[in-house]
């Protein structure tokens, strides 16, 4: 029986309640570690990565060679105290910024979660989890490992989790246990349970897993949909039980955080290199002065022998000019002096403290200062140019709001003044009082009070729109106290058009998987849920038909404007083109759209079309075409009701920040974990992506040959390689357009799926990926992992050789924070994970343009400009010693004494001033006067001429006359004689009041294609789930279940439910006949396929 090896783990096995069993594999615990060093560690890792700095090597060394008495004419001390205390200040902050994660690491490890122990539950700490340990989760707790689904509160063993961690996504995602442990609900029974996992080892894909449960002599098949990973948060689900498989480091989560690395600024390199440069100067004028003394020594030298005698080690005046080499080694050190880096630090401290103190980066709503959490990156903010950022929480709020609509040819939501001039909404904009429902959500806000106002006038078109939004939804409803509503919805956007039609008077109350209770204006109104045709890829559509109390069979359909228009009756045309135009202003608008309709059933055709859908249910061959059809057939001839827009907030100045960041010629990636639609919808929203671009490549191929057609198309097209002769010449022009770069004037965009992504960063794609994407003025990145966004920014700094900052808010976004040159945190809504391991953390996007542009551009300016002057100093310094050289027969004496020329500096400097007033006052002195009486006849006249207003303001003319000159030279040769930089200042200067970003930043109008974002990147719903029940309550289900349900639609949901349990709970070793068997698979790949899709 093979398990792991020693060093890779080919397979895991994991036993439930069998901890001996499992510790025979030496599985790691559940205990987590982000910091870098240790008690044991810190001192001799620390001393490792200070000493990477050539300076403090070189320094060692220097010490080393001033310990030995025959060549050092300088004490040891001089050096040693300036080392030291740079090693000190350096170690001592490393040692705080990696307290800081100690603490964070002691937080999440001290976690107490609930394990199965002896028969009974116990508390134990999170790092205490063991692999194999059965665990308790309770609602809205964090998930402590990966676990195995075993059961859950929910019918079925279903439950929800919030994975915001992962993908930066909000929105609820479904998992199911398997049907055989879905019943083991008591502690007995879970005692009793000995199942084994045979799984694949730990990996990073977290939308994968591959597994079987070995229980009761059955196997059962594990995928990622019965995986609760750490780092996901349990909703709208009383507690659950899960055996863990992955436990601490090796879960998906921590599988996909990068390790801490040491970050240096490229001036840490370039004065690294500057050292060697200026030690084999040093080395240079080392020898030059050791044969200078040598040739001295023969020549000269011998005639002092009787009065100078060579000490009894030196031999020969080649041995004499070798000891001198590592004597002028010593003297001449201060070309490169220890202070340098003692005042480099400094100066960063000093910058960092801007950036703490700087109030136009402290946001108040938050009570969040910026902070430099490090001090070691602030010139390399200047630098910049490449940015990385996530989209969730880092350039939007992760809030969807109810915008603006379209009912019946005329929109809701603008705000106009008395004159009927549009007025633009602010947060002084009064909004519409909600206080006649008593069921409203306080915090929805709407503007526009013409459309309460048909809805009190009971306007029938108003009523049935919001009527459809309340009706025509997955959303899960939990109603905590008396009217106390929380809506649990698949997507955000779902939410808000619930939430909308609940303050607009159509409260969403409750369901049943037969029935759907609102609240119509205070009335309760049950209806009759007899089918849900619910969103997939391709439909693009969701629909609902219900029974109203009036017996009435109703379809009320909403989707992507294009599939809804395609399927509505001739009456509605006016109506659509009214329509359209609007859903044009909404789009323009940046807003997420969606066209709503509905049509009455006959009772007789919907029987018919039942009986249709029962038989096409039961098919095993072309299963899903002939329900498409069907579905198809009952959506035809639909009446339009109007249309819908949802604005994804961004954070507020994050397009006038892309737009200035865009100037500075900076290029800004977006890599998010959502879906296509809804990242390209955002960066339209950010100007990102305009419609006025050439083209939108977008590269979406499922495998390698697809991928690299779609990139090597999308780079032949921007670089006109219309014909290209042969596969060699578009490698030849691949490798060699880097020229092109720089002419291309036409603006293009790359947006590319994770899937996709996959397969570019393979090492024979990865070279045209970055080709193409750096040819493109926008690249957008979508349902990327944390792993692939690390990659990307890897790829950028291997082969660009670029300054790279990442910014994100959540978990998901370590990784690449910690990949990055410059990793920054924004303080949202998804914990403080990104924050802890980032190196610049604030509260919002805007932030960024004054952290690089302002704090990063004076931090490397006064960095340069120190370092030059500092430079200049020193070599001055050191050269006087050289030439003194020639003058002192080589002998390796110095200039001045190095006991007191730091002394003599602030003696000249503060005894000069001193000397001249005590001069000035003792010459006008009582006591001078009684001495030279003739000689100093003014008493007293310094101290009353200093009195003298008169006196003063001669003072400052005279200052002002010396200092006016040179002012007016200097702003006099900046406009007569400019150079390029002030030539570039101007032309920014000049632009900026023209106002460029009004007319960069204008609402472009998008094509009808960009619209109804929503409907085209909603994935499969809920819809089978519902009807199934499932998800509900079994107390609910039959305590709410209808007298008057259709025997036909309960048999249909009967049969689609026992199909898919049949899938799900199948056995590898089912036996039967060859026949059967192959029935059997057929059906259950068809209808796995279907789930899937």
């Amino acid at each position: 029986m093979t398990v792991c090896s020693l060093f890779v783990e080919k397979e895991r096995r994991v036993k439930a309640n069998a901890r001996d069993y499992n510790d025979k594999f030496s599985y790691v615990d559940n205990r987590i570690k982000t910091s870098k060093y240790n008690i044991f560690t810190f001192l001799p890792i620390n001393l490792f990565e200070q000493f990477q700095r050539v300076a403090n090597a070189y320094f060692l060394v220097l010490l080393i060679l001033q310990v030995i008495p025959e060549i050092s004419s300088l004490s040891w001390f001089t050096t040693i105290v300036p080392l030291v205390l740079v090693l000190v200040i350096t170690a001592v902050k490393d040692a705080t910024d990696d307290y800081f994660r100690h603490k964070s690491d002691r937080q999440v490890n001290n976690r107490q979660s609930q394990v199965l122990i002896r028969g009974s539950l116990q508390n134990e700490k999170w790092m205490n989890v063991r692999v194999g340990d059965i665990i308790r989760l309770e609602n809205n707790q964090f998930v402590a490992a990966d676990i195995l689904l075993l059961c859950s509160s929910e019918p079925y063993g279903l439950c929800y989790i919030e994975t915001a961690e992962l993908d930066g996504e909000t929105n609820l995602k479904v998992r199911q246990a398997l049907t055989v442990t879905s019943d083991l609900g008591s502690i007995s029974k879970l005692m009793d349970f000995d199942g084994e996992v045979i799984c694949e080892p730990p990996n990073n894909k977290l939308d994968k897993f591959t597994g079987t449960l070995y229980w009761r002599d059955n196997k059962y098949p594990l995928d990622n949909e019965k995986m609760l990973l750490r780092g996901c948060v349990l909703r709208n689900t009383e507690w659950c039980f899960g055996i863990v498989i992955f436990a601490g480091l090796q879960t998906k989560l921590m599988q996909n955080c990068g390790r801490t690395k040491f970050k240096r600024t490229s001036i840490d390199k370039l004065m690294n290199t500057l050292v060697l440069w200026i030690f084999a100067f040093l080395i240079c004028m080392g020898v030059i002065l050791a044969i200078g003394n040598t040739i001295w020594e023969n020549w000269i030298g011998r005639n002092f022998e009787v009065f100078l005698p060579w000490d009894e080690f030196q031999s020969s005046a080649v041995f004499s000019g070798f000891l001198t080499f590592w004597s002028y080694i010593i003297i001449l050190n201060t070309v490169v002096p220890i202070s340098l880096y003692v005042s480099v630090e400094v100066l960063r401290l000093g910058h960092s403290f801007f950036i703490n103190w700087d109030r136009k980066m402290y946001y108040s709503q938050m009570d969040t200062a910026a902070e430099a959490r490090t001090t070691t990156l602030n010139e390399e903010l200047g630098q910049v140019e490449f940015i990385f950022s996530d989209k969730t929480g880092t350039l939007t709020q992760n809030i969807m709001v109810f915008s603006k609509c379209s009912i019946n040819g005329r929109t809701y939501g603008d705000v106009y003044d008395e004159f009927d001039q549009k007025v633009e909404i602010t947060e002084k904009t009064a909004c519409v009082d909600f206080s006649f429902n008593p069921l409203c959500d306080r915090r929805f806000k709407f503007y526009d009070c013409s459309l309460v106002e048909a809805i009190k006038l009971e306007d029938p078109a108003v009523q049935e729109f919001f009527r459809l939004l309340a009706l025509c939804h997955t959303v899960m409803p939990e109603e905590k106290s008396e009217g106390h509503l929380v809506y649990q919805a698949q997507s955000p956007d779902e939410g808000a058009l619930v939430t909308a039609a609940r303050n607009f008077g159509f409260v969403f109350r409750a369901r049943t998987p037969e029935t759907i209770t609102l609240c119509e204006m205070g009335r309760a109104v049950t209806y009759q849920l007899l089918a849900i045709l619910d969103f997939n890829n391709v439909r693009k559509r969701m629909s609902v038909i219900v029974r109203n109390p009036q017996g009435q069979i109703k379809l009320y359909s909403k989707g992507a404007d294009t599939i809804i228009f395609e399927r509505l009756d001739p009456s509605s045309e006016d109506l659509m083109c009214t329509t359209s135009e609007h859903l044009s202003e909404f789009a323009g608008e940046g807003l997420r759209t969606l066209a709503l309709a509905y049509k009455e059933l006959d009772e007789d055709y919907f029987e018919v079309w039942t009986k249709k859908l029962l038989f096409a249910s039961t098919v095993i061959e072309n299963r899903e075409d002939q329900l498409a059809d069907l579905y198809e057939e009952i959506e035809q001839g639909m009446k339009l009701l109007g249309a819908t827009a949802i604005e994804d907030k961004l954070q507020e100045g994050v397009p006038e920040t892309i737009a200035c960041l865009s100037l500075a010629d900076i290029k800004i990636w977006v890599l998010t974990g959502d879906k296509l639609e809804t990242a390209m919808n955002i960066g339209y929203s950010c100007n990102m992506l305009r419609d006025d671009m050439n083209e939108v490549f977008v590269v979406s191929g499922h495998t390698l040959l697809e991928v690299q057609q779609q990139l090597r198309s999308a780079k032949e097209h921007i670089l006109g390689l219309s014909r290209v002769g042969s596969a060699g010449d578009v490698e030849k022009m691949f490798t060699e357009d880097s020229v092109f770069e720089e002419t291309i004037i036409a603006e293009y965009a790359l947006v590319i799926n994770g899937h996709s992504l996959a397969h570019a960063l393979e090492p024979q794609l990865e070279r045209i990926l970055l080709d193409l994407a750096c040819l493109c003025k926008t690249v957008i990145c979508c349902r990327v992992t944390p792993m692939q966004k690390a990659q990307v920014v890897e790829l950028v700094k291997r082969h660009k050789r670029a300054v790279t900052l990442a910014i994100g808010d959540g978990a998901n976004d370590v990784s690449m924070i910690k990949t990055a040159h410059i990793g920054v945190g924004i303080s949202g809504q998804e914990g403080m994970q990104a924050v802890l391991a980032s190196d610049y953390s604030f509260a919002q996007f805007r932030y960024l343009q004054r952290l690089l542009l302002v704090h990063g551009r004076w931090s490397y300016f006064r960095m340069c400009n120190f370092l030059g002057y500092f430079f200049y100093k020193n070599f001055a310094f050191t050269l006087v010693h050289f030439w003194y050289g020639f003058f002192c027969g080589f002998s390796a004496q110095i200039g001045l004494d190095t006991h007191y020329w730091t002394a003599v500096n602030h003696f000249f400097i503060w005894g000069s001033l001193t000397v001249y007033f005590a001069i000035l006052f003792a010459m006008q002195s009582d006591g001078i006067f009684g001495i030279f009486p003739s000689n100093f006849p003014y008493i007293g006249t310094a101290r009353n001429c200093l009195s003298e207003k008169s006196v003063w303001l001669v003072i400052l003319l005279t200052t002002v006359v010396c200092v006016v000159p040179g002012l007016v030279v200097s702003f006099l040769r900046v406009d007569l004689f400019p150079t390029l930089t002030d030539k570039v200042r101007h032309l920014q200067q000049s632009r900026r009041k023209q106002g460029p970003q009004e007319q960069n930043l204008r609402r472009v109008r998008r094509t009808s294609s960009r619209r109804s974002a929503y409907a085209f990147s909603h994935q499969q719903g809920y819809g089978e789930l519902i009807t199934s029940g499932k998800n509900m309550r079994m107390s609910a289900v039959s305590s709410a279940r209808s007298p008057g349900r259709t025997p036909h639609s309960s048999n249909w949901i009967e049969n689609m439910l026992k199909r898919k349990n049949e899938v799900s709970c199948a056995s590898f070793e089912s036996k039967g006949s060859p026949e059967e068997q192959q029935e059997s698979n057929t059906e259950s790949k068809t209808t796995a396929h279907r789930l899937t899709d």
